[in-house]
């Protein structure tokens, strides 16, 4: 006899009330999940936030924070250092996400294909996956970007195809092991073919490692567009963090807003989404009881 709505229900509340008191018990994570809000909402709202236009100079160069109508200070052309980094989280966030999320799907799919089937379906993938897993990321995407030139696509692209293997050998091992599982086996006895095995049985009980990893690859995404952006590899027609950095090169002594504001967002950014990504790991983990 299946089991009644109610307690199931019950069920499905009081997990996810354990999930959020687990998750949100650190304060440092709800400082974290707090600035990300506020990271995405500067985003999304950028043109009404920022009060300048960011590629839009002015005479007032190199005017400090707390200056009238420019209060984190102006760069070298005039530019004003808080618009500027307004919109640079647009960047951030679009490479670090969308990459994320191809990496993640790609991950999923081999990961899983290769950890259902086993034979030479899962030597074969796996390899594949050891061979991008060895090459260095920031340099392959460096000289990626610099043979075949600069977008924000491309960028997301490459991130993303560096990303995957990772996660793929973590939904492999996982699979793997509940494949064998009692509930893979009931769902085989009742007709249930291997692709909704797989999609509706097997890969909600591996969500854990998955939300995690991604979050974490989030973070690896924003601090290697920033890293490219920096060496002047970035797209030249939007603001980026890394390409802020730059620009404050030569003026790290007489102008050190021009560096510290860019920089600044990078380390609170990358931590936050690291910090969360930590917070789910605990979180997410089936041994850890109701608190």
């Amino acid at each position: 006899m299946s089991q009644p709505l109610a307690p199931r229900l019950a069920g499905v509340v009081f997990r996810r009330a354990g999930f959020r008191r687990r998750l949100l018990r650190r304060p440092v994570t709800l400082l974290a999940l707090g600035f990300l809000v506020v990271l995405v909402a500067l985003a999304v709202f950028a043109p009404f936030v920022a009060g300048h236009d960011p590629l839009t100079g002015g005479d007032n160069s190199l005017q400090p924070p707390l200056s009238p109508d420019h209060w984190l200070g102006t760069d070298d052309l005039g530019r004003d250092i808080w618009a500027r980094t307004v919109y640079g989280t647009r960047i951030s966030l679009t490479v670090g996400v969308a990459s994320a999320l191809i990496a993640v799907v790609a991950g999923v799919v081999v990961g899983a294909l290769a950890g259902y089937f086993g034979g030479w379906l899962d030597a074969l993938l796996m390899r594949i996956a050891e061979f991008f897993q060895t090459l260095p990321r920031f340099v392959v995407a460096l000289i990626v970007i610099a043979l075949f030139g600069t977008s924000v696509f491309k960028m997301i692209a490459v991130i993303a195809a560096l990303a995957w293997p990772q996660l793929a050998r973590v939904v492999r091992a996982s699979v793997s092991t509940l494949r064998q599982a009692q509930f893979v086996d009931a769902a085989r006895v009742a007709g249930m073919g291997d692709g909704a095995i797989i999609v509706r049985e097997i890969l909600p009980n591996a969500a854990a490692p998955i939300i995690v990893l991604g979050s974490l690859d989030v973070a690896m995404a924003i601090m290697i567009e920033a890293s490219l952006s920096f060496f002047g590899l970035g797209d030249p027609n939007h603001v980026s963090w890394g390409a802020m950095l730059n620009d404050a090169q030569e003026y790290l002594r007489s102008a050190w807003w021009m560096s510290a504001f860019p920089g600044l967002a990078i380390a609170l950014t990358v931590l936050s989404f690291n910090m969360l990504g930590d917070a789910l790991n605990d979180a997410l983990d089936p041994r850890a009881g109701p608190r």
